[in-house]
């Protein structure tokens, strides 16, 4: 999870009749030069997909698929700052790729952003979560910011449209997802209200239902786990019952 803004200082230079870029390490970016991804089909990521999800206090869920997603707000970027840290769907960030973080779209999705400002359009693979500030619904990183030409403002008003691949995107969303899943319940200090939690869910018709305890630091914990699951659409069917009993939503807990 990132802020949804980062200043990167940069030096914008005019050059030959084009725009010539560079970022805070002083390596020049060509906007032409920039690849831009074809997109395609994917299957859901291991992680970044578990729903509802909590942020400063703020509880956003995931949308079971980009299909139909049309949105007005406002894109900011992100940039060296993160370069090479893991996003939310397990993958590395680089900042001279074209990719985006969203709030609530699948990971990934596949999206075109136009900038209001200037009517230029960019296809972005949806990789990551944020930005974390009201009003922003999108966060481009610094290749896509640079095509866009969102760069000098740092913020801009855009439009995202989801692409729509149809049946085949639902198909591949809904194959076994490569490693299971656990959803951990809770955890609790003592073994009585972890064992009492266990027999609610239980109960309730929830299978696989497991007591472990454990040792963080010097102390114990006796945690509540559901699954193994492997299957994403069951995990996610699994955490909509425990709402429904009125509990806290459950952590995914991957090995």
């Amino acid at each position: 999870m990132r802020p949804a803004l980062v200043i990167v200082t940069l030096l914008v230079l005019t050059a030959c009749g084009g725009r010539e870029v560079r970022d805070g390490a002083g390596r020049p970016i060509d906007p032409d030069a920039i690849s831009v991804p074809e997109p395609r089909p994917e299957p859901r990521a291991r992680y970044g997909n578990h729903s509802p999800y909590t942020v400063n206090g703020k509880t956003y869920r995931v949308r079971s698929s980009s299909r139909g997603y049309r949105e007005r707000g406002r894109a900011s970027w992100y940039g060296s700052k993160f370069h090479g840290r893991t996003t939310s769907s397990g993958e590395p960030f680089d900042m001279y790729k074209v990719s985006a973080a969203h709030k609530t779209l699948p990971l990934p999705s596949w999206v075109e952003v136009t900038n209001l400002d200037n009517g230029r359009k960019l296809v972005v693979r949806v990789n990551d979560r944020g930005p974390f500030k009201d009003g922003r619904i999108i966060d481009l990183s610094y290749a896509a910011a640079v095509k866009l030409d969102v760069l000098d403002a740092g913020t801009a008003p855009v439009e995202v449209v989801a692409i729509d691949f149809g049946d085949e995107a639902a198909a591949i969303a809904a194959r076994p997802v490569s490693v299971p899943v656990e959803l951990q319940a809770g955890a609790f200090g003592s073994r009585e209200p972890a064992d009492r939690l266990a027999r609610q869910l239980a109960d309730a018709g929830i299978d696989n239902v497991r007591v472990r305890r454990a040792r963080v630091d010097r102390d114990r914990v006796w945690r509540v786990r559901i699954g193994p699951v492997w299957e994403a659409a069951l995990a996610q069917r699994l955490v909509d019952r425990i709402l429904d009993m009125g509990l806290e939503a459950p952590v995914f807990v991957y090995p």
